[in-house]
């Protein structure tokens, strides 16, 4: 991924949806236009991991992600696993499976190039606790279930999240958390303004998908950062 791929998709009554400039334009039958509604989440291929590399792995970005901060709050322990869902160049990957607890991570992404990149971040570093997966559109396809799911500049990119995350809390052990890192609005960098969620919008979108808000770390200068719990019975 980073979830972050053109997710074109049918409408309800089977016409063809076009993404044009942030909106969603639905053509009818007879060649018309109905009216422009709202995009909920930002379309966009992210399959050129060199050059993203340099963006996405830029130490400057230590300074206000404060990854080490981040991962320290996730609280995780040995044995267990973690889904980085939009693990892009692995930026957060790396860092969770050197992280003390030693967890097995699970770099999750839609782009194949992303995840090549990744195999060979991790060979190269000797990193054998870090596994790729190939996600589609509406699933992460995650091959065993989790203890920790973190999503990174990535809760933008997904569309139905209700239904995306629904999904998702299946694959997630009991009580597993799910943490979501995201631009605030009027933040420097990120997505253009009308993909920035409150925290408000993000919790109300997850109860509905069956979590629980845990915490709010404040910290991060730029972003959002929300943990839940899942209700999985």
């Amino acid at each position: 991924m980073r979830l972050r791929r053109s997710f074109i998709a049918a409408s309800a009554c089977g016409c063809l949806s076009l993404v044009l400039q942030g909106r969603l334009s639905a053509v009818a039958p007879g060649g018309g236009r109905e009216a422009q509604t709202p995009l909920d989440h930002m379309e966009h291929r992210f399959d050129n991991p060199e050059q993203l590399a340099k963006g996405f792995d830029d130490p400057a970005r230590d300074g206000w992600q404060m990854p080490e901060r981040v991962i320290e709050a996730l609280g995780l322990k040995p044995g267990q696993a973690v889904a980085d869902i939009g693990a892009g160049t692995g930026y957060f990957t790396v860092r969770l499976a050197k992280s003390t607890a030693a967890p097995q991570v699970y770099a999750v992404d839609i782009e194949e190039s992303m995840l090549t990149y990744v195999r060979e971040r991790a060979a190269k570093e000797g990193l054998t606790n870090i596994v790729a997966v190939q996600a589609s559109a509406d699933r992460s396809n995650l091959p065993a279930s989790v203890d920790v799911v973190l999503i990174v500049d990535t809760y933008h990119h997904i569309a139905n999240r209700v239904a995306y995350f629904s999904e998702l809390r299946k694959l997630m052990k009991r009580s597993a958390r799910l943490a979501i890192v995201d631009f605030k609005k009027g933040a420097p960098g990120g997505p253009p303004e009308e993909f920035r969620f409150s925290a408000e919008q993000i919790t109300a979108e997850l109860v509905k998908a069956g979590f629980t808000l845990q915490a709010q770390p404040g910290f991060l200068p730029r972003q959002v950062f929300l943990i839940f719990q899942s209700n999985t019975p």
